[in-house]
């Protein structure tokens, strides 16, 4: 895969109106074993002002299927069916760094590993996502719906 397919396909991960974008989380790398994003942790928080464990779970969620859309490839589609976190610490401001890294890349089912750390390189939470891979079920053979569907105006 070029360098501008992995571009094309991490900023669609994190485009505007997406969970990942209100999060804040970045993308710094991509490839099909290795992602790595940061995230803030100001806006996602619990109410102690820590980092939410559910937040923790969403940057690792959205850097381990990003790197299983890469493993499989632009004709294949990615669901996530599976993710395990252990949360180590605590972290009340700053930013995190996830690095999601392949445990196993197959032709149906793909793992990643990802390891959340605060600035000072503590870790924060340990998970796991496993994916399953399916064939395409969109036109034009992209793993991506093309898109919302037009609204009807004279039905609103």
């Amino acid at each position: 895969m070029d360098q501008e397919t992995l571009d094309r396909i991490a900023e669609r991960t994190v485009a505007p109106g997406t969970l990942a974008d209100r999060m804040g989380i970045k993308i710094i790398s991509a490839s099909p074993t290795r992602v790595v994003a940061t995230m803030p942790v100001a806006g996602n928080t619990q109410p102690y002002g820590l980092l939410h464990g559910g937040a923790s779970c969403v940057l690792a969620e959205t850097i381990g299927s990003l790197g299983a859309v890469l493993h499989a490839g632009t004709d294949r589609i990615v669901v996530g069916i599976e993710i395990s976190a252990t949360h180590h610490r605590s972290v009340d401001d700053g930013l995190v760094t996830g690095v999601a890294s392949l445990a196993h890349g197959g032709r149906t089912l793909v793992t990643f590993e990802i390891l959340i750390t605060d600035e000072a390189g503590r870790r924060v939470c340990t998970s796991r996502l496993t994916c399953m891979v399916r064939d395409s079920v969109f036109p034009g053979g992209e793993n991506q719906p093309p898109g919302p569907p037009a609204r009807d105006a004279s039905r609103c």
